[in-house]
């Protein structure tokens, strides 16, 4: 989660998303805990921070098949619950159709053939409130190093 406090900062109405970039992302202005002029923004889904770029020309569309590695853990302590490389195959799954985590469909449509990123996800974007497999907790912020390694075939 990102905190500001202070003035709510401006946002340029004909700000336009990048055509690659979700526009599903949630702001939730909430007022202040104690009696003050700031206002906390709490800024819910998914984040991506690039590791190595891909090409910057072949993204994901829908539909798409993907082949990816990645490393899961806990925001909170950095517990890994998951590692496709442990298994020693790279996972395979159909983008945009509600196969993974909502943070993984909105974060992998943003990257590139070849890229590899780190996707902070938030709990409202991940498994919620009812956690997962006896390994992520209810309400748990995630963490995964991903990797895109091909598209419908295409590898990087």
């Amino acid at each position: 989660l990102l905190y500001f406090t202070g003035p709510i900062p401006t946002i340029p109405t004909t700000a336009k998303p990048h055509k690659h970039l979700s526009a599903t992302h949630r702001i939730t202005i909430t007022p202040p805990y104690k009696k003050q002029s700031a206002v906390d923004i709490i800024i819910m889904g998914v984040t991506k921070e690039i590791i190595s770029a891909g090409n910057g020309t072949t993204f994901p569309q829908k539909g798409d098949k993907l082949t990816m590695h990645y490393h899961g853990t806990l925001a909170s302590d950095g517990t890994k619950f998951d590692a496709s490389r442990d298994r020693g195959k790279a996972f395979q799954f159909t983008i945009g159709i509600g196969q993974v985590i909502r943070g993984w469909d909105d974060g992998v449509a943003q990257m590139s053939l070849g890229e590899k990123a780190m996707l902070k996800i938030t709990s409202d974007f991940g498994y919620g409130p009812r956690g997962a497999g006896g390994v992520i907790p209810p309400n748990a912020d995630l963490n995964f190093e991903v990797e895109l390694l091909g598209i419908n075939g295409t590898s990087a």
